[in-house]
């Protein structure tokens, strides 16, 4: 098929100009080698397509039917084509996003807000969910994941931030249960954890020499919503292991305080990835460059 494919322009050529000399001439292709093209497809389809003289070539009933679908088909390439050219260009279509609740709700859809008040064409879905999905299969475009990337065949990933995971409480449990002085003291309060698909990461601590401390903590109350742990800590009802991004504001104005700020934080990478592609839309080269500001964490 692929011959017959690349065999068809001249055949076109030579049934709308009526000879193979002037198909040649218009295609910078020798009559022979435009003669040559058209017999390859008579094989392949067992039709003959010309009624050839030493004057003219003149299409057969076949023929005729033949040529009007390949100049359909020859339309519907250049049509495509110059969509794709478009694209390219131009900032339109549709962007499909999958990101994590929180940080898609507090961090990036703000940015996108931004860029789709840029680009009146650009046509946006956001997906926020904690699940990591694939994107290739999902059919989306970007995806904005924290910590370990897993998998990455196939994809292309920029990192766009970074976070810190904090140790954090509200001043009245400190106050009723004592400040920490070291992890050792975690056993006196009751942790609020995040807990998803039936398991609970533990806590990590890295030393002065990158070595991580694993605890698991008790706890009374575990949630797969990091809102819900938010709340339930600035409620006083545990400590709570938080990236700093979702506590910025608890810690400005005093809900929440950070514990053994002394202790070096564990730091996650904060990845955009999209399918590896020569060539990208311009819709995708616009929101990698709009996420890409998403870099500084926040202050605690």
């Amino acid at each position: 098929m692929t011959d017959l494919f690349n065999d068809v322009p001249a055949f076109v050529a030579a049934a709308e100009a009526g000879s193979f000399s002037a198909a040649g001439r218009e295609l910078h292709l020798s009559r022979s080698a435009v003669g040559k093209a058209v017999a390859r497809i008579e094989a392949r389809l067992g039709a003959q397509l010309f009624h050839r003289t030493t004057r003219a070539q003149l299409l057969t009933e076949e023929g005729r039917a033949f040529l009007a679908r390949c100049v359909r088909a020859m339309a519907e390439l250049r049509e495509g084509a110059a969509l794709l050219d478009a694209g390219r260009d131009s900032v339109r279509g549709t962007l499909r996003i999958t990101m994590p609740v929180l940080y898609g709700r507090l961090k990036i859809a703000p940015l996108l807000m931004h860029l789709a008040d840029a680009h009146p064409e650009l046509l946006m879905e956001l997906d926020l969910r904690d699940r990591r999905v694939s994107l290739v299969e999902e059919g989306f475009d970007l995806a904005i994941r924290s910590g370990s990337l897993g998998d990455t065949v196939g994809l292309s990933s920029r990192v766009i931030g970074r976070h810190a995971t904090v140790l954090c409480a509200s001043p009245s449990l400190v106050e009723r249960v004592g400040m920490l002085r070291s992890l050792d003291d975690l056993g006196r309060y009751d942790a609020l954890v995040y807990h998803r698909d039936g398991w609970s990461e533990p806590w990590a601590f890295p030393d002065d020499e990158g070595r991580m401390k694993l605890v698991e903590p008790r706890s009374r109350m575990r949630a797969a919503d990091l809102g819900i742990i938010l709340d339930a800590a600035v409620a006083g009802r545990g400590v709570a292991w938080l990236p700093d991004w979702l506590i910025e504001e608890a810690l400005g104005t005093g809900r929440l305080v950070r514990l053994l700020p002394d202790l070096p934080a564990r730091h996650h990478d904060i990845n955009l990835l999209w399918a590896s592609a020569s060539v990208l839309p311009a819709r995708l080269q616009v929101a990698i460059t709009a996420l890409a500001g998403t870099s500084e964490p926040a202050p605690v």
